[in-house]
Order: C-alpha cells, then structure tokens, then sequence
C-alpha cells in the first residue's frame, strides 16, 4: 500500500477546504490506515468509532431502501465529523471546526475518496494478476 500517496490525498483535502482540522483513514473493521490528527485526538480510537458509526448507518440505509450509504455527518457544538465510505472494503473520517463549509466538503471529497479507493486496491490488484496463471 502507498502510505505516501494516501497521505498525499489526505493532506490535498485539508488544503482544499478550509475548516479541516483532521483526517483518517480506516478499514471497515476500524482498524487504522492512516492519520493526520492533532496530538489531541486518539487515532486509533476515532477509527474504530468511525467504523462502527459508518456500519449502523449502512444498515440503516440499507433497512430503509435509501441505496448504498455515502457519508454521514455528525454536528457538534465546536464542529462535525463526515464519515464517509470508501468503496467497500473503508472510510475516511474528516473533522472540521465550526466554520467549515460543509457542502464544500462533501464535493471536494467525491474526487479524493475515488483516487484512496484506487490507491487501496492496487494492492490488491497486483497480488491477484501475481497470482494469475501465465502471469499479467
């Protein structure tokens, strides 16, 4: 996995939207990816909450016929925290401060989460055509 490309992305996001305090990225199971927080902020722990609050809102869209979740936001007095889904297999947690534009946010992130998805993937893609007989 390109840990410098992710973090590229990451820290590509925080220079487009003004607001971004911290990012994150995480595997489906909350298990951490990558990180760019403040000293503040446990990692570790806001992966794994991201993950299981990513997961009940999954279900929920799905339970509700809404289609396949995209993000979801949770708003705070100093604040919110976007999650949003990465393919399948992660998520991204972004938090703002209480000035970011929150519309800004969710369009400058369509274009990131697709190259994470890329960039997560590849790993993967290059194992199976390694696998693959005759070899590509």
């Amino acid at each position: 996995m390109d840990h410098e490309a992710l973090a590229r992305e990451m820290r590509g996001l925080r220079e487009q939207v003004a607001g971004i305090t911290d990012t994150a990225l995480a595997a489906a199971d909350g298990l951490l990816i990558a990180a760019d927080t403040a000293d503040s902020i446990d990692p570790e722990g806001l992966a794994a909450l991201a993950a299981a609050g990513l997961g009940l809102a999954r279900r929920t869209a799905a339970a509700t016929a809404r289609g396949a979740l995209h993000r979801t936001v949770a708003y705070g007095s100093h604040g919110c925290a976007a999650f949003y889904a990465v393919g399948d297999t992660a998520l991204m947690v972004v938090l703002g401060d209480e000035g970011i534009d929150v519309e800004r946010l969710h369009r400058a992130t369509q274009p990131a989460l697709r190259r994470i998805d890329l960039i997560l993937t590849a790993k993967t893609s290059a194992k199976t055509s390694a696998k693959a007989p005759g070899g590509v």
